[in-house]
């Protein structure tokens, strides 16, 4: 029943920004991480950073701290990532998933979500 949708996926210049949305329905329970991970051609799906409800705990892969960063609107039930500094290498299909009851030691771990977007792409070159 639950069902994610991303957009905000496009063309932009290395160095520029990017923000993505998640937004979710058919939720039922508030116990719940909210994840982005990405996939480039010929490459495995890689996790980006998540977001733990109802608590709002974030969580991100070592190589996107500090660029990529989380937020969320509960009015909306929507989670956003913001995506800085750009570049060639971040380009990827980025899909939104959901894990139900997440622990820190599942949080990253790509078979525990079981609710999946069909993804935005995001490419970056000039």
């Amino acid at each position: 029943q639950v069902q994610l949708a991303e957009s905000g996926g496009g063309l932009v210049q290395p160095g520029g920004s990017l923000k993505l949305s998640c937004a979710a329905s058919g939720l039922t329970s508030n116990s719940y991480a909210m994840g982005w991970f990405r996939q480039a051609p010929g490459q495995e799906r890689e996790f980006v950073a998540a977001m733990r409800r109802p608590n709002g705990a974030t969580y991100y892969a070592d190589s996107f701290k500090g660029r990529f960063t989380l937020s969320r609107d509960s009015a909306k039930n929507t989670v956003y990532l913001q995506m800085n500094n750009l570049k060639p290498e971040d380009t990827a299909v980025y899909y939104c998933a959901r894990q139900p009851n997440p622990i820190s030691s599942t949080i990253s771990n790509r078979d525990r979500y079981t609710n999946w977007g069909r993804g935005t792409q995001v490419t970056v070159s000039s």
